[in-house]
């Protein structure tokens, strides 16, 4: 993975905290938007832990175009900014990820092995606000055309749409991760869900996030 981040002390924070992790390597990291970029194209991270704040080539651009250029490395935005506007842009940009440099190690640590893994990954700081502003602009689906979900079913797409992964649903629910992944099978097939972004419309759409 690299890192993009003006501020030297944080550079060598995260990546101190990744030494110890058997399953990270760092193989880069920039001051700036332009070497960064630069650095992400020659070292092809898996995944790249990107400021928004960037001297010269701000964090969106950078990670436009990272994209652009057709890197396979994934975005984990890494960032003060915890405003709808900011993390939209970064999201739209083509980030998979948020997290507030205010998050403890572990949750970064998450973080990064979710983005990693395909998923997205939004800070619970910023999470339901970004989500019902980001996909409140999306056309809404009509609930008649739907099935329903069972009631375990439910409980997995309501915990999976808060941004929980696999593994922490299925600790909440005492059941396997293989468990886990056929109930979100049976969602696709049953209701239609085509990304993370879908689900978490539906549940915004009838309320189930209001008490979490």
């Amino acid at each position: 993975m690299a890192l993009i981040d003006d501020h030297t002390v944080l550079r060598s924070g995260v990546q101190a905290l990744l030494e110890h992790q058997e399953d990270m390597v760092v193989v880069g990291e920039a001051a700036n938007g332009t070497d960064g970029l630069e650095m992400v194209q020659r070292e092809q991270p898996d995944v790249v832990l990107m400021d928004l704040s960037l001297p010269g080539l701000n964090g969106i651009g950078v990670t436009r175009r990272i994209r652009e250029a057709g890197c396979k490395a994934r975005v984990l935005a890494l960032t003060m900014h915890e405003d709808q506007r900011h993390v939209r842009q970064i999201l739209e940009a083509g980030a998979t990820g948020y997290v507030s440099k205010r998050a403890a190690d572990t949750e970064l640590v998450d973080a990064i092995r979710a983005v990693h893994r395909g998923e997205v990954f939004l800070h619970p700081s910023v999470a339901r606000s970004v989500l019902e502003g980001y996909l409140g602009t999306q056309p809404k689906p009509d609930p008649e055309e739907r099935a329903t979900p069972s009631d375990r079913e439910l409980e997995v797409l309501t915990l999976l749409a808060f941004g929980h992964t696999n593994q922490e649903v299925a600790e909440k629910l005492f059941i396997s991760v293989k468990t886990v992944e056929t109930h979100k099978a049976r969602l696709v097939e049953k209701m239609g869900f085509r990304s993370r972004a879908d689900l978490v419309r539906y549940a915004l759409d009838r309320g189930l996030l209001q008490d979490l």
